[in-house]
C-alpha cells in the first residue's frame, strides 16, 4: 500500500497596509501603542505567529519572546540558543536555526549573510543597509536614505531583483 502525498502549505506573511505603508505584525509587537499589544510577551507573540500563519507551538514562543523582546537587533543562531539556554529553555541549536529559518520565511526576519561562513538574522525585516564591524562580527543599521545605488545590473530572464543588501565594513583607524 503506497503512502497518502501530503501537501505542504508554505505560509505567506499577512501584510497589513496602514497609511499606504505596509506593516508587518512584527512592527505591531514592536509599537507599545498598537492595539494588538496585551502586554503579555508570550500572548503577543503568539498574536504575531498566528497572523503570519505559524502554529505557536513552545519552542516558536520562547525563540520569539528571545528575539523579539529585545527591539531592533541581529543575532546568529549560535547566539539565540545559548540566550534560550541560559533562560532555561532547553532546545536544540537544530530547532533554533529551523525557526530561524520559519521567521525569515515569512517575513518577520531577514537573513543577512556575512563572511559566507557568518549568518546573521535581523529582527527589522524593513529594507536597510548594514556597517559590519570587523574583528567585533557585529552589524549595525545604516538608514536605507544614506544609501543610493544607482545603477542596478539587469538580472538574467526569468528573474527579477528580489532586494539589495549593502555591507559596509569598518575596522579601527590605523594609527600613522
Amino acid at each position: 500500500m503506497s503512502e497518502p502525498i501530503r501537501t505542504v502549505h508554505m505560509a505567506m506573511p499577512r501584510v497589513v497596509v496602514e497609511d499606504g505603508e505596509p506593516v508587518l505584525p512584527v512592527a505591531k509587537l514592536r509599537d507599545s501603542a498598537s492595539a494588538s499589544r496585551t502586554g503579555c510577551p508570550f500572548h503577543d507573540v503568539r498574536h504575531m505567529l498566528r497572523e503570519v500563519g505559524l502554529r505557536p507551538t513552545r519552542q516558536r514562543l520562547a525563540l520569539g519572546w528571545l528575539l523579539f523582546a529585545k527591539g531592533d537587533r541581529h543575532v546568529s543562531a549560535e547566539i539565540l540558543h545559548e540566550e534560550a539556554i541560559k533562560a532555561r529553555f532547553p532546545v536544540s541549536l537544530a530547532t533554533v536555526y529551523n525557526t530561524l529559518h520559519q521567521f525569515t520565511e515569512v517575513g518577520l526576519l531577514r537573513e543577512l549573510a556575512v563572511d559566507g561562513s557568518k549568518t546573521y538574522f535581523d529582527t527589522n525585516p524593513t529594507d536597510h543597509h548594514h556597517f559590519f564591524v570587523e574583528g567585533e562580527n557585529n552589524l549595525v543599521d545604516i538608514p536605507s536614505a544614506s544609501v543610493e545605488v544607482e545603477r542596478v545590473p539587469e538580472p538574467p530572464e526569468g528573474y527579477e531583483v528580489a532586494r539589495i543588501d549593502v555591507v559596509v565594513r569598518l575596522r579601527p583607524k590605523r594609527r600613522s
